[in-house]
C-alpha cells in the first residue's frame, strides 16, 4: 500500500507543475518541478551468474535487460518564504525486488539560518560518498554507473532525521561541512531489511579551481531483519553449542548475529576537471562488528573531452579485509552422538554461505572503457564496456551457480536526461 501511494505521488508531480501558475496567481507559493532519468540496455556474457547494480535482486545473464541501469526521478520544490523551503523527490527503479519499485528518496524542509548555515529536517540524503547527492542522476555522472566496488559498501541512500550544512569561502577555496543524524530502514535483496540506528555522518569538501577534495565518516548500529536463513543459522549454532558443549559455536553465533552491531564507513575522494581533462578517484573502507565483511575499495577514472565527446577509462577494486572465522568443527570426536557430525557439516556450510547473504559480499575488480556524447541540451548518450573479475567467491554477482568464478564482459548503452 505504501508503494502504491508513492507511485501515485510521482504521477501527481507533473500535475503540480501545471497547477503552479494558478497557485501563484492565487497567492500560494509556486511549485517548481524537475526530474531526471536514464533509459538503458545492459547485457552480460555469462550464464553462470547475473550482473546487477548493488542491491538488485536480478540482472543480466546472457540477455539484454532494461532494468539494471534505468530509472526515473521527479522532484518538487516549493519556496515558502525567504528562509524556508520544502522538497520532495521520488525515484522509480529496480532495486531489491524483481520488478520496478518506487521510493520516496527525499522529503524535507530546509531552513536557511544564515548566508552560510542551513538546516534540513525530514528524509535527507546520506552524505557518505563523493557523489552521494546525485549518485542516481546519470546525467550528472561522467560514467554510465558509479563503480559498484565502492558504492556497494553502504546499502543506505538516505536517512530520516536532519542535517546541518555550513559553507564558507577562504580566498579562492570554498569549504563545505555537512553533519547528518538519523535512522533508516532499507529493503535488501532476498526479502530482508537493513536497519541503521543512530546514524551519524560527517562530510567535508573543499573546492579550489578545478579541484575538489572530499572526506567523510559515518557510524551506526546496524541490524539485518527478516532474514530467516540468518536467524536459523544463529539459532542452530547456539543450540548445537549448548547441546554438544562446543563453546566456540555460541561465540560464533554472537559474532554473526546482526542486531544493533556497531559499523563504520570512511571515504576520501579527489576530483579534477581542468580544461579537457577529467580525473576522479575515491577510496572507502567499511568495518562492522557482525557477519558483514570488513571491506576496502577504490577506483580511479580518467576522461578527455573532445568537443561533445568524452572517452573515459576506469579501474576499480573491492577487497575483503576481515570476515567471520568459521570455527565450526568439520567432524565431532569419537563418542559423540551420530547426529553430531552431520549437524556440524550443515552449520559449517551455512557459515560459508554468509558472504552471499544480504549485505555480505565477495571480492572483485573491474576494468571499464566508455564514451559519453552530449549531443543535445540536457541529454547525453553513453556506451560502456566492463570486464568484471570476481575473486575468492562470486564477487557482486547474484544468483550464481556453484563453482562460478568467471570473468564477465558487460556492455551497456544509456540515454541520460534531466528536465
Amino acid at each position: 500500500m505504501m508503494k502504491k501511494r508513492v507511485i501515485a505521488t510521482l504521477l501527481a508531480l507533473p500535475l503540480a507543475a501545471s497547477m503552479a501558475q494558478a497557485q501563484d496567481s492565487a497567492g500560494f507559493p509556486p511549485i517548481k518541478v524537475s526530474g531526471f532519468g536514464t533509459a538503458a540496455l545492459t547485457y552480460a556474457d555469462t550464464e553462470g551468474a547475473e550482473f546487477v547494480r548493488p542491491n538488485q535482486a536480478a540482472g543480466s545473464s546472457k540477455d539484454f535487460r532494461t532494468g539494471i541501469d534505468s530509472n526515473l526521478g521527479l522532484q518538487a520544490d516549493m519556496a515558502v518564504n525567504s528562509w524556508l523551503s520544502l522538497t520532495a523527490q521520488g525515484l522509480v527503479r529496480r532495486d531489491a525486488e524483481e520488478g520496478y519499485g518506487a521510493e520516496l528518496s527525499w522529503a524535507f524542509a530546509k531552513a536557511r539560518i544564515s548566508d552560510e548555515l542551513s538546516l534540513r529536517v525530514g528524509r535527507v540524503g546520506l552524505p557518505v560518498f563523493m557523489i552521494s547527492d546525485y549518485r542516481n542522476v546519470g546525467y550528472a555522472n561522467h560514467m554510465l554507473r558509479p563503480p559498484a566496488e565502492v558504492y556497494s559498501q553502504v546499502p543506505f541512500n538516505s536517512i530520516d532525521g536532519l542535517d546541518l550544512t555550513w559553507q564558507h569561502g577562504f580566498g579562492d577555496t570554498s569549504l563545505t561541512a555537512q553533519l547528518a543524524y538519523g535512522g533508516v530502514k532499507a529493503p535488501l535483496s532476498g526479502n530482508i531489511h537493513a536497519k541503521g540506528k543512530s546514524v551519524a555522518a560527517l562530510n567535508i569538501s573543499a573546492e579550489h579551481g578545478p579541484f575538489t577534495l572530499r572526506a567523510g565518516h559515518a557510524t551506526t548500529k546496524v541490524s539485518v531483519e527478516d532474514s530467516v536463513s540468518l536467524n536459523t543459522l544463529v539459532g542452530g549454532l547456539r543450540a548445537a553449542g549448548a547441546g554438544y558443549r562446543f563453546n566456540q559455536l555460541v561465540t560464533l553465533a554472537n559474532e554473526i548475529e546482526a542486531h544493533d552491531k556497531r559499523a563504520s564507513f570512511s571515504s576520501l575522494g579527489l576530483a579534477m576537471d581542468w580544461n579537457n581533462i577529467v580525473l576522479q578517484t575515491e577510496y572507502a573502507k567499511r568495518k562492522t562488528k557482525t557477519y558483514i565483511n570488513d571491506t576496502s575499495a577504490w577506483y580511479a577514472m580518467a576522461g578527455y573531452r573532445m568537443g561533445k565527446f568524452m572517452p573515459y577509462a576506469s579501474h576499480s577494486v573491492l577487497k575483503i579485509n576481515g570476515a567471520i572465522v568459521n570455527t565450526v568443527p568439520a567432524a565431532c570426536p569419537a563418542g559423540y552422538p551420530a547426529a553430531c557430525t552431520p549437524t556440524m557439516q550443515q552449520l559449517g556450510a551455512g557459515v560459508r554461505r554468509l558472504p552471499n547473504t544480504g549485505v555480505g559480499q565477495g571480492e572483485q575488480s573491474t576494468n571499464t572503457l566508455g564514451v559519453r556524447w552530449d549531443f543535445a541540451s540536457s541529454v547525453a548518450l553513453k556506451a560502456q564496456i566492463d570486464r568484471v573479475t570476481p575473486k575468492n567467491g562470486t564477487g557482486l554477482f547474484v544468483n550464481a551457480q556453484p563453482g562460478f568464478r568467471d570473468s564477465v564482459t558487460v556492455g551497456a548503452v544509456a540515454l541520460d536526461f534531466v528536465f
